[in-house]
């Protein structure tokens, strides 16, 4: 069905006059009497009844007057749903309790007009990478080592250094800490249940626990947050690993204490990732804003793993 037809359907039925119509969708009488003939041969019954009074509609014309504005309005959703700047925003913030959660909230705040879409992908740098490249998202957030592949039209560009700080309960030796080493947590049991077993995320510990000799137990089964933040606050020797941009509520009562790590302080290295075609205007204005707040660690010694990028750009182009 030609939409044209319909919409200047839908100006005759409203202005109930061919010419008022032509002047509305600014368009020639005849060109609209001829798109309403074209439908009306289409639909195979006559929908206005020409009288002196102008353009009346006939009982066929009134029954399909509604559905007509429905599909001019399914239309407009439609094309609303791809048209860049028209359609909301679509970003992997890869959990709703991590630093990119927050980078969005603050963005949304200083831009309330623009539409978001906030998913979680469950995907390493790999399947969001080509996530990006199917155009099922406008965008997503990673670490992003050297030696990944980049297709053509995918870039990165590092925004975020993320602080870890050790989470303990009350009874843990290191509960009174103002600060510790990385090399401390030798000795120490940091759970660290359902930790990923490859992609970038494993990698990172990897390497993290091998640089400063202490080891991660990942074992045991997956509950919700709140279980582990319940089994830390009961132990005396259990211990876990959060990023400093991490969101995590808990009671009073559990008393949990989260300390930062120092001499060098570990960073996660996160890059936002996009296609370099992708004409969505809010995707300009979140690369700039998460350029211009761009967040470090807060001393100069830091400790990131070998394989991260090392410069802010990291391009298939560059590469």
């Amino acid at each position: 069905m030609d939409l044209n037809a319909v919409r200047t359907f839908v100006a005759a039925a409203d202005t109930g006059q061919f010419q008022e119509a032509a002047a509305v969708l600014s368009i020639t009488q005849q060109a609209v009497s001829k798109r309403i003939a074209a439908l009306e041969k289409y639909l195979d019954v006559r929908l206005f009844a020409r009288t002196a009074r102008g353009a009346q509609l006939t009982i066929d014309g009134q029954a399909f007057l509604p559905h007509a504005r429905e599909l001019l309005r399914v239309a407009e959703r439609a094309d609303a749903s791809v048209r860049p700047g028209r359609r909301a925003l679509r970003v992997d913030i890869v959990a709703r309790r991590i630093a990119p959660a927050g980078l969005l909230q603050d963005f949304h705040r200083m831009h309330p007009d623009i539409e978001l879409d906030l998913i979680t992908l469950d995907a390493d740098v790999t399947a969001a990478i080509a996530a990006i490249e199917a155009g099922t998202i406008d965008a997503t957030f990673h670490a992003v080592p050297l030696h990944q592949h980049l297709p053509k039209m995918i870039s990165t560009a590092r925004v975020l250094d993320e602080p870890h700080q050790l989470l303990v309960g009350p009874r843990h030796p290191l509960a009174n800490a103002v600060a510790v080493t990385p090399s401390q947590l030798a000795g120490h049991r940091i759970w660290m249940p359902g930790l990923p077993s490859r992609g970038e995320v494993a990698d990172y510990y990897a390497e993290l626990t091998t640089t400063f000799e202490f080891t991660i137990d990942a074992l045991g089964p997956v509950f919700a947050k709140e279980a582990l933040l319940e089994e830390i606050a009961d132990s005396a020797d259990l211990a876990t690993l959060v990023g400093e941009g991490t969101r995590y509520l808990w009671p009073d009562s559990y008393d949990l204490r989260r300390i930062p790590l120092h001499n060098p302080t570990p960073v996660y290295p996160m890059s936002i990732i996009w296609r370099d075609d992708n004409q969505h205007p809010a995707l300009t204005t979140l690369r700039d804003y998460l350029d211009s707040t761009r967040a470090c660690a807060p001393d100069t010694e830091v400790w990131t793993p070998a394989w991260t990028a090392a410069h802010p750009a990291h391009t298939a182009a560059s590469r």
